[in-house]
């Protein structure tokens, strides 16, 4: 009897868990890479750079249409600066790939992992998720515009919290006009 007791509550226990994942609309919306853009902004006291860096791979977890969480992974080797040419470009880009900036040999990507996504209105969810960059994970919150195949956003990051610290007057005195502001801004086009 005992037996019997227990082969049948296991047995509700088994189609209870696989209706709830089977009537779970979890879907993975895998991002466009090639189609999708990262465009960076540095500010230092005497002016700015401006830059991209590419995706490596990134998808968004949806469920019943609603965003619910997603994970991205950039390619910090593919650091980029698009307001300079020549020798220039070649010495800032090379020197925001060393290690006074983002170590892209030691950490070769930087990953953001969406924890929590809540819908603000009609194509704009608020945002919470874990930033990772040279190993160091902090929160950051942004308002995410989501539309049918695209979703864009503008993030502003403070570069020192992941032990990116050189020309930062936070850390160093007397840089004076060699001073690179903390915060760097993203500007986030996604494609899917």
């Amino acid at each position: 009897m005992k037996k019997n007791v227990l082969k049948v509550a296991l047995a509700s226990v088994i189609v209870l868990t696989t209706v709830a994942f089977t009537t779970n609309n979890l879907e993975k919306k895998e991002v466009d890479v090639k189609n999708s853009e990262v465009t960076w902004r540095g500010e230092k006291v005497t002016g700015f750079h401006t830059g991209t860096v590419e995706l490596k791979e990134a998808h968004f977890i949806v469920e019943d249409g609603e965003l619910k969480g997603g994970e991205f992974i950039m390619d910090m080797k593919s650091i980029n600066v698009t307001d300079l040419k020549g020798e220039n470009k070649g010495k800032l880009e090379g020197h925001l790939k060393s290690d006074d900036f983002f170590g892209v040999e030691t950490y070769p990507t930087a990953k953001l992992v969406i924890t929590s996504a809540a819908k603000k209105s009609d194509g704009t969810y608020g945002v919470v998720a874990d930033l990772t960059i040279k190993e160091d994970t902090h929160p950051v919150t942004f308002d995410l515009e989501w539309n049918e195949n695209s979703a864009s956003t503008d993030l502003t990051i403070d570069r020192s919290k992941y032990n990116v610290r050189y020309g930062s007057g936070s850390f160093f005195d007397n840089l004076g006009d060699k001073t690179i502001y903390d915060n760097f801004e993203l500007e986030v086009d996604l494609k899917f």
